[in-house]
């Protein structure tokens, strides 16, 4: 006996709760469904975007389905991201032999950054394989990518309902619609958190140049900030840094008399050969043709 109230999502794993399982999951349930579900990848992933996927197994996907199936017996199956043909493989095998009553199919090809998650030819293998076994396949109607996420789970839910497919539709719209503001997701802070990595740099950049040292302050993880310094200025965090360093080192030469020696030590630099390295990779002159160059001028 199918269970009418459970739903199985079959995607992966998004960590910022805007996609993926977790908005499956939170939609179908703020719904009245059941969510049930088999995670396909986790990925590594804040609000600035995916660094990193972990694609679990074909063999373990298969096991998350078939225990889940052989047990609860949903009647609608929703499915997202896929993103082998070992695990397509996987889910198409699922839905030939066990015939659920509404397949519902939300194509996550790409990210809302514009990351591409699927290779080409899963994306033949989905079209010839998969999109024939569905009851719906849902484009990418809304705006923001986690509304097109609440929209095919509502209809996943309405479908489970018995309602009619194009009334599943009417009403997941209208959910989606009234729900807007809770479904634009999670709001990051970059343009802040760029602007207090700038006021420090600024205070502390003639004694250390160290990316994990700016990190450590804020209280985030240099990887972290490296991807806010990418997003705000397409800069690293230490070519920022340098920046300030090459700009004051400059003023130095051109409005004292200090010697090269002088000037490295007060910026740190373990030694002049460093200094002198440092600044003719920046400038393409050492510290000294840079001083005579410009004097000239």
């Amino acid at each position: 006996m199918r269970n009418n109230n459970a739903i199985l999502t079959i995607t992966g794993s998004d960590s910022t709760g805007g996609s993926g399982v977790q908005a499956d999951i939170k939609t179908i349930s703020a719904l009245g469904g059941y969510a049930v579900s088999a995670i396909t990848s986790i990925t590594v992933q804040n609000t600035l975007g995916i660094q990193e996927f972990y694609d679990i197994p074909a063999d373990i996907v298969a096991g998350q389905i078939e225990a889940i199936v052989n047990d609860v017996q949903p009647s609608v199956i929703k499915v997202g991201l896929i993103r082998s043909v070992d695990v397509l493989n996987v889910v198409v095998g699922v839905l030939r032999r066990y015939h659920p009553r509404h397949v519902v199919y939300d194509p996550i090809f790409v990210s809302s950054k514009g990351e591409r998650l699927v290779s080409t030819d899963v994306v033949e293998r989905i079209k010839t394989d998969l999109l024939p076994l569905c009851t719906i396949v849902v484009g990418q109607r809304m705006a923001l990518h986690g509304q097109n996420n609440a929209y095919s789970s509502a209809i996943a839910f309405y479908l489970s309902q018995d309602l009619p497919v194009d009334e599943s539709m009417q009403k997941a719209e209208s959910y989606v619609n009234s729900h807007k503001p809770m479904l634009d997701g999670l709001s990051d802070r970059s343009s802040e958190l760029y602007h207090d990595f700038i006021s420090k740099v600024a205070a502390h950049f003639t004694t250390n140049s160290d990316v994990a040292f700016y990190a450590d302050m804020m209280n985030v993880s240099p990887r972290y900030l490296a991807q806010v310094c990418k997003k705000i200025a397409d800069k690293s965090p230490k070519q920022i840094i340098d920046e300030y360093l090459l700009a004051a080192i400059r003023q130095q030469l051109l409005s004292t008399s200090r010697t090269a020696q002088e000037i490295a030590f007060a910026f740190g630099f373990s030694s002049q050969p460093h200094f002198a390295k440092f600044f003719k990779k920046a400038m393409g002159c050492t510290p000294r043709e840079y001083r005579l160059r410009n004097s000239a001028e």
